[in-house]
Order: structure tokens, then sequence, then C-alpha cells
């Protein structure tokens, strides 16, 4: 039988370690199935019976989010990082995995993306529930506009993006470029549209979109294929019109 390695990088905040394990190559394995048979058998590739390796998961389906980490060095879901894909690509028996660098670290793979969904809260990232269904279907929306949406919407907060953007880091305050596709998607809606503004404005506050590099890795490591340096480019154009807005209207006029 075919073996390959897990090489990870695991531990606690400020006492972490490389541990590599020895494992059995199957048909359409995944890194969750592989960590999974970490976790029934912990045993290292020295032989020495250690703790499972923690990490998250849920869905299995990539649809939840949760198992985000460092796969070779890229940002990625484990659940749908195929074990004989990675070997093949790299022409190596052995898949390094590491933490997310960008959020707090937890233990192992597991890390702290509570940052995340407070900048979601900044941008009110949700539709306030009202009387609207009571009266009836709403406003049609066409197609085209129904397809950017559902997109937008595919996003899952799993971090991949804010991980590999330069511009997220501890010295810097950017919010990252989940939160800001998904002002462009709230404000889409035809009910959320009556609170751009609001949406709008954290934007324009330190850390909001002045502070994107423009390095638009975010597109390229996104696992749901979301346009975010297209968003980004919508929400700056937003930006604008409400700075001017804000500078030259008055309060009782639109």
């Amino acid at each position: 039988m075919t073996k390959y390695i897990l090489k990870i990088y695991r531990g606690i905040p400020e006492k972490q370690y490389w541990e590599e394990f020895e494992l059995t190559l199957r048909p359409f394995l995944n890194i969750n199935s592989a960590l999974l048979e970490i976790q029934k058998n912990p045993v290292n590739h020295k032989g020495q019976r250690v703790a499972p390796v923690a990490w998250e998961n849920g869905c299995l389906e990539e649809v939840c989010g949760s198992c985000s980490m460092l796969v070779n060095s890229r940002p990625r879901q484990a659940c749908t990082a195929l074990v004989q894909e990675i070997l093949d690509e790299t022409k190596k028996n052995v898949i390094i995995l590491a933490p997310l660098s960008k959020f707090p670290l937890v233990r192992d793979l597991v890390v702290d993306r509570t940052s995340m969904f407070e900048s979601l809260k900044r941008v009110r990232a949700w539709i306030d529930a009202d009387d609207a269904l009571d009266r009836g279907f709403g406003p049609k929306i066409s197609p085209q506009e129904q397809e950017v949406r559902y997109l937008l919407s595919t996003c899952m907060t799993c971090g991949c993006c804010s991980e590999s953007c330069p511009q997220v880091s501890d010295r810097s305050d950017f919010i990252g470029p989940a939160p800001i596709s998904q002002a462009r998607l709230f404000n889409a809606h035809p009910v959320g549209a009556l609170q751009e503004e609001t949406r709008v404005r954290p934007l324009l506050e330190k850390g909001g979109i002045a502070s994107c590099g423009n390095a638009q890795n975010c597109a390229k490591v996104c696992p749901k294929k979301i346009p975010l340096t297209e968003s980004i480019a919508v929400m700056g154009r937003k930006a604008t019109k409400q700075a001017l807005k804000d500078l030259i209207s008055l309060p009782d006029v639109k």
C-alpha cells in the first residue's frame, strides 16, 4: 500500500512544533478524512502515541467554511483538498498542514475567526426583519442580478481571503475582502437598500476600503470563486459617492 506523510504545524500559542504522521493512501481521500484517521490512531511517524490533532470541520462539502487551513502554504478548505491530487501536483509524498496565520491560534489547526464576524457586524451584513412577507411578494429581480447576488451569497466566512491578503495583519485594522463583498450583497436587496448608507459609511472609516492594497490575492484563493475584487471596486465607487454626499448635502436633502 502506498504511504504518504502529513506534516502538521501544531501546538498552542508560543509552543508550536512540527509533527509528522504516516498514513495509507486510499482513493478519494481528503484532508479531513486523513485527520480523522489520525484521530482514531494518533501515533506519529516516530511511533509515539500523541494527542489527536485538533481541527474544525462541519459540513464536509465546502459550505460551512470551518475547516480552513493552510495546505502546502495555500489557504483552502480541507474537505475539498484531495490527497491524491495534491501528491500528484507536488510530486512528493509529504503534505504540509498549518493553521491560518492571520487569526489568533487556539490549538493545532484551530483558529479564532471572531474578527471576521465582528467586521460583518460593522457593515450590518443582514436584512432587518419586517412585515414585508405579509404584504405579498417583493419586486421582481432580473435573472442577471439573481446570478450575481447568488454568487455573493455563497460566502461562508472561511477566512481564506483574509489569510491571503497582505493588508490583513495584527498591525492593520483592515476589515478584509469578505465583509466588503457582503455589504455589496445586502445593499442589493430591496429592503437592504434602504439602509445602504449604514453599510457604506463604515467602509469610509479606519480599516475600511481605503486600506485595500489591490493585491487581488483574495479572488484567487476564494473557494467559492466570488468576484471579491469586483465587489471592492463596486463598494469603492459607492464609498466615494457617500463621502461626497456627506460633505455637501444637507440633513433634509436626499
